[in-house]
Parts: C-alpha cells; structure tokens; sequence
C-alpha cells in the first residue's frame, strides 16, 4: 500500500506536468505587466480595490489569449506530450466546415485561467517548501521555524529536528507536484478535448476514411487479384507451349507482361491515394499535398471501354470468352462505368479461377434505366451422391462486390445456374441521356 502511494512521487511524468504548469505561470508575467497599468493610473483607491483589479484585469488578458486558436493548438500539442492525456491532433480538434458552439468557445480560456492558476499556487506553494528544505538543516542561513497547534508552540532551531523538518518540506514539495499535474490532467480533456459537435465531425470524417480504405481494399482486391490468377495460368501455359508452340509461348509472355504493367499502375494509384490521405492526416504542408494530388490525378481509370483489353487477356490464359452485349456501354459514365468493370473483372476472375475450364459468357446489356452484367461458367458435373455441389469462393471478392453493387443501389445475384454452372448477375440503375 505505501509503495502504491509512493509510485507519483517517483513518475517523471508527475514532474514534467508540474513543469508545464509552472511554465504558464511564468508566461503569464509579461501579462502582469499590463495589468498594473491602470492600478498604476488609479493610485487614490484602496489597496484592496486595486489588487482585486489587477486580478481581474490580468484574468481577463489571459482570457482573451485563449480565445486564439493557436493558443489551443499549442495548449494541446504540451499537454498530449508533458501531461501524457490523450487528445486529438490540433489538426483534428475542429474539422473543417465545424464552428465552436455558443458554451464550447470559453473552455480553452477557462483551462487556460485554471492552467496560470494551478501553476502559480503550485509555484508558490513547492518553492516555499523547497527553500525551507534547504534552509532548515543544521540551522543554514540561521533559519528559524515556530509552529503553533492547539495551543502548543514548538521553534525548530537546529539538529535532527530540522533535518527531519526538511525532509518533510521535500516530501511535501513533491506532493504539491503530484497535485498539480493530477489537476492538469482532470481538467484537460474536459476542457481542451473535442466538444460534441467536433466528436460528432471526428466520427464523421473517420467513418470517410474507413470507407475510403474499404474502396482502395476493393480496388487493389480485384486488380492484383485478377492479375495474380491471369498471371499464373498464362505462366503455366507458357512453360507447356514453349517448345512446341513458341509463338504461342511468347505471345501468353506479353500478355503477363500487360497484366503486370497495369497492376503496377493500379498499385501506383492506391499508394498515391493513400499518401494523400497521410499528408492531410498528419496535416503537413501545401506542397507535399499537391504533389500527392497529382498522383492520384494521374491515376489509371479503367471502365467499360476497357472491357475488350480485359477480356484479351482472360483468353491468353486459354480460357474461351464468348462477350454478349447490348446497347453502347462505353456510353456509361464516371462511377457506374469503373464499377462495371471492377464488377466483370471480378467475376472473371471467379470464373478463372475456380471454374472447370468451359466457356465463360459475359453479357453486358446498357440501357437507359439499368445496367445489367452476367458471367456464366461451367463448374463441373454434380456427384453422382446426389448432393449440391460445394461452390467454392474467394473469401473477399463477393462480399466486395455486394458492398459496391449496394452502393450504387443495385442488386446482385451469385449463385448455382443449373447443374454445371455458376452465374453472377448484376443489376444498376442508371440514367444517361440518349
């Protein structure tokens, strides 16, 4: 129990926390200062009435000092690294687009008034008791000390009464340490933390970040993940053709070439994105944000007019792709288009990847009200036991794609079509003129 109560005393961060109050009260001085000036002006009054208005006159200038929102920046940034209290980055502490509600703008001034104030009586009450502790040993400096209790007086003159006595004044001097820093870091997040409004925006604009991450999750799922199942087939049949078919051999090359070449481009887009959001996370400069931006502007936007390089490159692997489709989609624009072709690639993928060998039919219908997207493969034969056939998936690619189509308000369906077949439709509302 008494280790327990000793463990303060022997925190460094009790004594940086103490620092940090007593560096505001020395802060404070240079507003000292001007707030003499009108006690120096009105010298007739009393002597109270003139230190009551000091008071009040330096309290109202450290008031409006922490009406600055540097002020509460600052405040932030020392108390996050001095009293070890958890608080949001200045940066974040009032997203943009938020302003102060009418009670929440006063709570930076009101910890910064209770922060000079803590610090001050800290100051004066650990600086009293550190010069009697060193003052009192042996009766240096001729140091003298009576005390008076219940009618009884005690004067500590010298030996080990005074070296006890100082001893105690050292203790109590860290005890006033421990106080103050336990003050601080009450006060802090009740004062310098988000208020409702700003929590509110914070869980905002983290709920934007998730799904931000979610979508470059989606983006590099079926990207590197059509490219690594293409890859691979196209590499096998590469190695069985080579000496029987080189040009064949050379020409699945070139394809895995191409394939690698575009997920390098998509990877290069998803980290450019991702430093982007970094750089405004961590809220550094102008330059370094611009220079993110362009990045990502530079980014390679695959939609439906991509469609046929996509499934050339299916058919190098050997697969049989037979395209079915109506209406103009290189007509369908701006998000719908590049979901559309995630969305096949994905499917694609599925049917590389897990399906029998067979034909693989995408069907892709444009029209004025909706967008539809069917990719029908074979899977096999069902076993002769009778029982549904175990389809196998991915683990992410159709809970992905049910996030983005649900997105857009669509509707997809995946699933059995028949005994050897596995069929993903989706259907996208869409509006674009004729």
């Amino acid at each position: 129990m008494m280790i327990k109560a000793l463990r303060p005393l022997l925190r460094r961060s009790t004594y940086t926390g103490a620092l940090f109050a007593y560096a505001a009260a020395l802060a404070s001085l240079p507003l000292l200062s001007f707030a003499l000036l009108p006690a120096l002006v009105w010298r007739s009054a009393p002597e109270g009435v003139l230190f009551v208005m000091v008071l009040v006159v330096w309290a109202a200038l450290i008031v409006l000092v922490g009406l600055a929102r540097t002020t509460r920046r600052v405040l932030i940034l020392a108390a996050r690294r001095l009293l070890r209290v958890v608080l949001p980055a200045p940066s974040a502490a009032r997203p943009p687009g938020t302003s102060p509600e009418a009670g929440q703008r006063w709570r930076t001034p009101l910890w910064l008034l209770l922060h000079v104030t803590v610090g001050w009586t800290g100051a004066l009450a650990s600086g009293l008791l550190l010069f009697l502790a060193l003052a009192l040993p042996g009766g240096w400096l001729r140091a003298e000390l009576a005390l008076s209790l219940f009618g009884r007086s005690a004067r500590v003159t010298g030996g080990w009464q005074s070296w006890a006595l100082a001893l105690g004044c050292l203790l109590l001097a860290a005890v006033v340490c421990v106080l103050v820093t336990r003050a601080l870091r009450w006060s802090a997040p009740r004062l310098l933390g988000p208020s409702t409004a700003e929590r509110l925006a914070l869980a905002a604009e983290r709920e934007r970040q998730l799904a931000e991450r979610n979508r470059l999750a989606h983006e590099l799922h079926d990207s590197i993940g059509h490219t690594l199942t293409t890859t691979t087939i196209q590499a096998a049949v590469a190695g069985e053709l080579v000496s029987t078919d080189p040009a064949a051999a050379r020409a699945a090359l070139r394809s895995i070439e191409e394939s690698a070449r575009a997920a390098l481009e998509d990877l290069d887009y998803v980290l450019g994105v991702l430093r982007e959001r970094e750089a405004e996370t961590a809220g550094t400069g102008a330059v370094e944000a611009s220079g993110t931006a362009e990045a990502a502007a530079a980014a390679p936007i695959r939609t439906l007019a991509d469609l046929p390089e996509l499934l050339e490159r299916v058919r190098h692997t050997g697969a049989v792709v037979e395209w079915e489709r109506s209406g103009d989609p290189t007509r369908v624009r701006g998000t719908l288009s590049r979901a559309a072709y995630r969305i096949v690639q994905e499917g694609l993928t599925n049917a590389v990847r897990h399906g029998s060998g067979g034909p693989i039919t995408v069907r892709v219908a444009a029209g004025p009200e909706a967008l539809e997207l069917d990719v029908v493969n074979e899977t096999g034969a069902v076993p002769r036991t009778g029982r549904t056939r175990a389809f196998p998936t991915s683990g992410h690619g159709l809970p992905g794609l049910a996030e983005r189509v649900r997105l857009l308000h669509g509707e997809i369906d995946a699933g059995p079509d028949g005994p050897r077949r596995w069929r993903l439709a989706v259907r996208l509302p869409a509006r674009w003129s004729a």
